[in-house]
């Protein structure tokens, strides 16, 4: 059982030319869309279109959009008993698309940054062999005390650490894999070089890191190797979500029982179709296109290339 914990959101996607500058009014282009949203919840959708056993532990209003949540979940095959009422509203994502496909994001994340999993009992029911996933979107404290009642479970803990909390807030020795985008690694392990800085936060505890770069593939590190995929070659049209797609599909593979490099040559072409595409979960593959997506990786065509440092 994979048992995501993290935030759901309703995600408003506006399309613009370009960003504004500060002070200047720009008009929108048609096509505004609304739709289920939150890392928490993408990553957990994503999995759940992976075939992977999912549950999702977040906080929602008890209002239209919360109801809509819930049963957006249901109908993806995501488990709901994770999911806690709160009497304020649910956290909305505002996020802007330029037309070459980059994005700017505003959150209002009230419901989650209120939400203790553990007080709330949402985090219970995880087990020796269970994989829990993370991102930065709790109180760090809260994110804190999920990873130490997963590592006293037994569970395989999984660190996505976006959006970043400040450098010293994280105990490293509690996150099995962290996966990063190069930027957070920079930032997190103190180091221009984005490799270096990986090896820097594996010095400080975690297990191992998996680095994504957006069209230069992603990286799996550990203290003694490096393996690198490249991406496929795409035409990228809206990187929202790609991460979350990235994340949800990689930890999907661990957890039936896939070996680490497949779960990294899946993630990046899932990541990679998904930036094919306007929307968030309007973009991420289907369930049949999963099904391809980890038979090529099952059988792969390249192997994947040893980095030296």
């Amino acid at each position: 059982m994979i048992h995501v914990i993290g935030n759901a959101t309703i995600d408003t996607v506006i399309r613009l030319a370009r960003f504004p500058l500060p002070g200047e009014t720009v008009v929108a282009e048609q096509g505004t869309t609304e739709d289920l949203g939150g890392k928490g919840a993408n990553q957990a959708v994503v999995a759940a279109r992976c075939g992977a056993a999912v549950r999702l532990v977040a906080s929602i209003g008890r209002d239209e959009s919360g109801r809509r949540i819930r049963a957006n979940l249901a109908a993806e095959g995501v488990a709901t008993d994770g999911l806690r009422d709160w009497d304020g509203p649910t956290d909305r994502c505002i996020i802007y698309v330029d037309a070459q496909g980059e994005n700017t994001i505003v959150s209002l994340i009230d419901a989650a940054t209120a939400f203790d999993p553990l007080a709330n009992d949402a985090g219970s029911g995880i087990k020796a062999g269970d994989h829990v996933v993370l991102q930065g979107n709790l109180r760090p404290q809260f994110t804190y005390d999920c990873l130490v009642a997963a590592r006293q479970s037994k569970a395989v803990t999984v660190l996505n650490p976006s959006p970043t909390y400040s450098a010293e807030e994280y105990d490293w020795s509690l996150v099995d894999i962290a996966v990063v985008n190069r930027l957070e690694a920079q930032q997190l392990g103190g180091s221009d070089d984005p490799l270096r800085a990986a090896r820097n936060l594996i010095q400080s505890g975690a297990g191992s890191v998996v680095m994504t770069k957006g069209a230069g593939g992603a990286t799996w590190i550990t203290r003694r190797r490096a393996l690198h995929t490249e991406a496929p070659a795409v035409t990228s049209i809206d990187t929202v979500g790609a991460g979350d797609v990235f994340c949800g599909t990689f930890v999907a593979g661990l957890a039936t029982g896939r070996p680490i490099e497949t779960a990294l040559l899946a993630a990046t072409e899932a990541a990679s179709l998904a930036v094919t595409r306007r929307g968030v979960l309007a973009a991420f593959p289907s369930r049949l296109e999963f099904e391809a997506i980890w038979a090529c990786a099952d059988r792969p065509a390249v192997a994947l290339q040893e980095v030296r440092s």
